[in-house]
């Protein structure tokens, strides 16, 4: 997998919580895989003092409480004993000194260096270009490589500015943006399901899908991280990446190759011709809400006006997509944690079948489950047994617990972790993509902002979101659906 010699990875912000919560148990499990480099040595920086034990047991204590009965000491010792670490702060760039000599100090040459920026996005322009004044980018036999956490700006603006900064020390091709969504094993099934299939790719398209519906909803709320999501809101925290992902996903035309650039070409291609949403029309295509109790969260402001929730409905002006409608919906606090893909076909144009006067089948709906019950639906109708002509819905089910076992799908951290060292890009995300994304979001955010944007609505913990959401469909008379695992609402009928 690597070229001969070893492997250096360097996190900073060893101490934090994304170290503690993904980065350190996504390397436990590569290395009880088999598959991290052959000799890779880890170096945890931090600008809080370090003893390499109490860290490592840090870590241990972490991972054991949430790996359960299977956690083994022998081989979590064996693990921990690739972990260096050294006290070295951001800003100070003595500490880049230190890092550079202790880098120095291996006499065979390196294969490669992945240095991890597990650090507030605040810092991560300064921390590339004090990296390159130490002379730790330098282009020589290894490669080096950087590993930047969303968001990656805060509007298209600081964006494109992050950017260019990084761009001063790095190519393009050194520069890995982090989305774990897309890394997810489900999300990567969206593609093997849609090219690998000759059944669903000729109706993938306007002549039989009517509309597509996107959502990722969460059970929590912001928990400790009140003040930071107060300056963000949802549209920043998920629409303008994971969201944005995903939706190049399902509608991206077939890469003429599995490569990191044919993938990111016809995912940008795909955000490109996506319909721009006016910041003074931004009422008639999107919702919003805040859940009650938001604003007394901790680090929250009493008078925030930062929306929890956001449905919005766009259009792709293409040849495949032209008049399907995509709704996009994403909340905290909603009554389920779940994520889906639900495609709505088009209903038969012509009813054979006597069914009562104003009444239609229910529409075929496909619905790619991508958390918590992973997996794949089909719903179709069919015949009810010993009557005249009754029709109903069915499932057709597919779940990947069933089919693959309870511990196959691994944590989206392990196969980004795996692409950063063997340099695949293909998951990680392009800077146009990165900056199509804040095109298409900058004017949504400007138009909530604005006195005559839709109003800020609360909804109840424990519900599905705003009453304007259920407008906003309910406009083009239809309404949002729930494919994964049926669901019964107030009045029995399941949809």
């Amino acid at each position: 997998m690597m070229t001969a010699g070893p492997v250096f990875m360097v996190i900073l912000g060893a101490t934090g919580d994304l170290t503690h919560r993904k980065l350190i148990p996504a390397l436990f499990n590569l290395y009880l895989k088999g598959r991290l480099p052959e000799e890779l040595h880890i170096i945890a920086v931090s600008r809080h003092g370090i003893n390499i034990d109490e860290l490592r047991g840090s870590y241990r204590d972490w991972v054991r409480e949430n790996t359960g009965q299977g956690f083994d000491d022998g081989q979590w010792s064996r693990f921990a004993a690739l972990i260096s670490g050294l006290s070295a702060g951001c800003k100070d760039m003595a500490g880049y000194g230190k890092l550079a000599e202790l880098l120095g100090q291996h006499k065979e040459p390196a294969a490669g260096y992945l240095f991890y920026l597990a650090i507030p996005p605040g810092f991560v322009a300064d921390v590339v270009a004090k990296l390159g004044r130490a002379g730790l980018l330098a282009k020589d036999d290894a490669w080096r490589r950087v590993v930047v956490e969303k968001p990656f700006g805060h509007d298209l603006a600081s964006a494109r500015e992050l950017n260019g900064e990084m761009h001063k020390v790095l190519d393009e091709s050194q520069i890995y943006r982090i989305d774990h969504y897309v890394a997810k094993e489900t999300v990567q099934n969206i593609l093997v399901f849609r090219f690998a299939n000759t059944i669903f790719e000729p109706l993938w398209n306007r002549n039989f899908v009517d509309h597509i519906q996107i959502t990722l909803a969460e059970e929590i709320g912001v928990e400790n991280r009140g003040g930071f999501y107060d300056q963000v809101g949802v549209v920043r925290d998920i629409f303008q990446n994971h969201m944005m992902q995903l939706l190049a996903l399902v509608a991206m035309e077939p890469p003429a190759s599995f490569t990191a650039d044919a993938l990111h070409n016809e995912k940008v291609k795909l955000l490109r011709a996506v319909r721009p949403v006016p910041a003074a029309e931004v009422g008639k295509y999107a919702a919003r809400g805040q859940y009650r109790g938001f604003r007394e969260e901790p680090g929250v402001s009493p008078e925030s006006r930062t929306e929890t929730f956001a449905a919005i409905k766009l259009h792709i002006d293409n040849w495949r997509w032209h008049d399907v409608l995509f709704y996009l919906r994403s909340g905290k606090r909603v009554k389920k944690k779940y994520s889906e893909v639900m495609i709505q076909f088009k209903s038969p144009p012509h009813i054979m079948f006597p069914v009562p006067e104003g009444s239609r089948p229910t529409p075929d709906m496909l619905a790619i489950c991508l958390q918590p019950d992973e997996g794949i639906h089909l719903r179709f109708e069919a015949r009810v047994p010993d009557t005249f002509a009754g029709m109903r819905s069915v499932d057709m089910e597919f779940h990947y617990e069933e089919s693959f076992g309870a511990s196959a799908i691994p944590q989206a951290y392990e196969r980004l972790l795996l692409d950063a060292f063997a340099g695949d890009r293909s998951l990680f995300i392009r800077n146009d993509g990165v900056e199509m994304g804040w095109e298409l979001m900058d004017p949504i955010i400007e138009g909530f902002q604005s006195p005559q944007g839709p109003p800020l609505e609360t909804y109840e913990p424990d519900t599905w979101g705003t009453a304007g959401a259920d407008r906003l469909i309910g406009r083009d008379g239809r309404e949002w659906l729930q494919g994964c695992g049926k669901k019964e609402d107030e009045s029995g009928i399941v949809r």
